[in-house]
């Protein structure tokens, strides 16, 4: 894609949704971090469903930990990977407390630190809270940049370095969400559903499916 395209490419996106906005369901910054950490593998559907009664008894490390790791698995056993996402956000927040007086911490070098929270995650963490021009690629943003053209690479972190290059203002600050929503409900995995994309005169993939499936 040229820059020109590049740039029309997110303006579209922009007209169509001018405030993106993460699925995943929080009233802080503390469970924020918490349901990014818990949805590595899972759906955000399934995790909001876990947290929605956690979230409703913990706002805090410290009442995390008064929860305890047993009452942690209690509201989380749903969620794939459960006990070693359970003793990751009890670690995570006893260095929270322990380090950072309880707050979370808005760089990324001290958000990696914390048990469970890896770049990706800390980039939502820093772009949906901290307002950072970040861009957190998951699978949907991998495959949305190879198959477009928008940033190849055959890792999240070389598709994070392009679109850290690629992207252009105004866009940036929403951009990592424009494309996760893109690729989750248009750009999608098995069949991208081109005839429904507002984009697709400026995407390069070359087996577009240009028309609606039978018995869709």
């Amino acid at each position: 894609m040229t820059k020109d395209q590049i740039f029309e490419f997110f303006r579209r996106l922009a007209e169509d949704n001018p405030e993106p906005e993460t699925e995943l369901e929080y009233g802080n910054a503390y469970q924020l971090t918490v349901a990014v950490a818990l949805s590595a593998q899972a759906t955000d559907v399934g995790v909001n469903k876990a947290t929605r009664a956690l979230f409703a008894e913990v706002e805090t490390p410290q009442q995390m930990l008064d929860l305890g790791l047993e009452g942690l698995v209690g509201h989380i056993k749903t969620i794939g990977l459960f006990n070693s996402k359970a003793k990751n956000v009890i670690a995570l927040s006893q260095l929270l407390i322990d380090e950072y007086g309880g707050e979370v911490p808005d760089t990324r070098e001290d958000l990696v630190r914390l048990p469970g929270v890896g770049r990706k995650t800390a980039n939502v963490v820093l772009n949906c809270w901290f307002k950072q021009e970040t861009f957190a690629v998951d699978t949907h943003i991998l495959r949305v940049g190879n198959r477009t053209g928008l940033a190849k690479g055959k890792t999240p972190e070389a598709v994070e370095a392009k679109l850290e290059k690629r992207v252009p203002q105004p866009f940036r600050l929403h951009a990592h969400h424009w494309l996760i929503l893109h690729g989750r409900y248009v750009c999608k995995a098995r069949t991208p559903e081109c005839w429904s994309c507002g984009q697709v005169d400026l995407c390069s993939f070359r087996k577009k499916v240009t028309e609606v499936p039978k018995g869709r």
